[in-house]
């Protein structure tokens, strides 16, 4: 089967849930933002993921969709090493915006918490994944009439 190309940074901006990989193996669905050529993940300490990646850096990342009606198939994988940065409110809302639309009003209220609690009392950290390798395979078929 061969990959065809296609725009990956236009891909990853759109609002897929991605599955981040961390040691155990540990796999878990998770809501990302791609900028500045790295996968940013909301965490802190009430998620096992904020303890996992302290323990060990290492993750992989894999972003997808499938499409079987259309036949659209493509993927993005990444591995790396994951870091905790500090939490900032302007990437966290661009994240939000992309999953939840713009208006913070209709937005449940965990999310309007994550995005304005005090990030050092609440342990809001994100998860920054820079990918040491990045592949990106576009699987799509002709779908028969």
């Amino acid at each position: 089967m061969t990959s065809n190309a296609f725009d990956v940074d236009a891909f990853l901006r759109r609002p897929l849930t991605a599955r981040l990989a961390t040691n155990g193996p540990t796999v878990r669905p998770v809501w990302f933002l791609w900028e500045e050529d790295a996968f940013w993940v909301l965490t802190g300490p009430w998620a096992r993921l904020f303890e996992r990646v302290r323990a060990d850096p290492r993750g992989a990342l894999v972003a997808d969709e499938c499409d079987t009606a259309t036949g659209l198939v493509r993927q993005v994988i990444a591995r790396g090493r994951a870091e905790l940065v500090p939490f900032d409110v302007e990437r966290g809302r661009r994240k939000l915006v992309r999953y939840l639309g713009a208006d913070e009003e209709r937005w449940d209220e965990r999310f309007v918490h994550y995005l304005h609690d005090d990030p050092a009392r609440r342990g809001t950290v994100w998860l920054r994944l820079r990918p040491s390798s990045l592949v990106a395979h576009d699987l799509s078929y002709a779908v028969a009439s």
